[in-house]
C-alpha cells in the first residue's frame, strides 16, 4: 500500500513540473504584440533601402491582411527545381512584418501586416561578406514594398524580419529569422 502511494505521488510531481514548465517557456506567438518594443542595434553602415510600391498587375507573393499570414510561410515554394521566375523562395515573419525572397530579379518583397505605427523592415544579410541591408515598407499596414538587389547567383541570402520606426530611425523586436535562401532559387 505505501508503494502505491509513492508511485501517485511520483506521478503527481512529475505531471506538476511538467506543467510548470509548459506555462513558463511557451514562447509568445507572432500575432501577440510585445509588451514594450525592444531595440535591436544593427550596424551603424547598414544600408536602409526604401521599398517601392510593385508595378501594377504583379503578383505578390501571398495576401497581407492581418492574421492569415501567420500561415505565409507555407505558401511559398520550396521545391528542389528552380520554382517560376515570379515566386517566392524563402520567407519569415515575426509581429507586423513579413517578407520574402524572389530569385528573379534578386527582389525582397517586405509586407506591413499591422496598424502600430511602425514599419515593416526585412534585413537582408549574405553568406558572402556583403555589406548588410534592411528594405522598410513606409507604404502603411495591409500593403507589399519591394527593393531590388543585386546578389552573386552563387551565394545565399537570408532575411530577418524586424518593426522600424521611422520617426527614431530604430529597429524593434520581436523578429524573425529565415533560413539560408540560395540566389539562383535551386535547393
Amino acid at each position: 500500500m505505501r508503494e502505491n502511494w509513492r508511485a501517485k505521488l511520483s506521478v503527481l510531481a512529475g505531471v506538476s513540473a511538467l506543467a510548470l514548465s509548459a506555462v513558463t517557456a511557451t514562447p509568445a506567438q507572432a500575432d501577440d504584440a510585445p509588451a514594450a518594443p525592444l531595440e535591436v542595434q544593427l550596424p551603424a553602415d547598414v544600408s536602409i533601402v526604401e521599398g517601392v510600391t510593385p508595378e501594377p498587375g504583379t503578383e505578390i507573393p501571398f495576401p497581407v491582411e492581418g492574421a492569415e499570414t501567420a500561415g505565409a510561410p507555407d505558401a511559398v515554394v520550396s521545391a528542389k527545381a528552380a520554382p517560376p521566375a515570379n515566386t517566392c523562395v524563402g520567407s519569415t515573419s515575426a509581429f507586423g512584418s513579413t517578407g520574402c525572397f524572389q530569385y528573379n530579379g534578386d527582389v525582397v518583397w517586405a509586407g506591413d501586416t499591422k496598424k502600430d505605427g511602425m514599419s515593416a523592415a526585412i534585413g537582408i544579410y549574405t553568406d558572402y561578406g556583403r555589406a548588410e541591408a534592411v528594405c522598410v515598407n513606409r507604404l502603411g499596414v495591409n500593403t507589399w514594398a519591394t527593393c531590388d538587389k543585386d546578389y552573386r547567383e552563387s551565394g545565399n541570402v537570408r532575411l530577418r524580419a524586424l518593426r522600424y520606426d521611422g520617426d527614431t530611425g530604430k529597429f524593434y523586436q520581436p523578429e524573425g529569422w529565415s533560413g539560408w535562401i540560395p540566389v539562383d532559387g535551386r535547393y
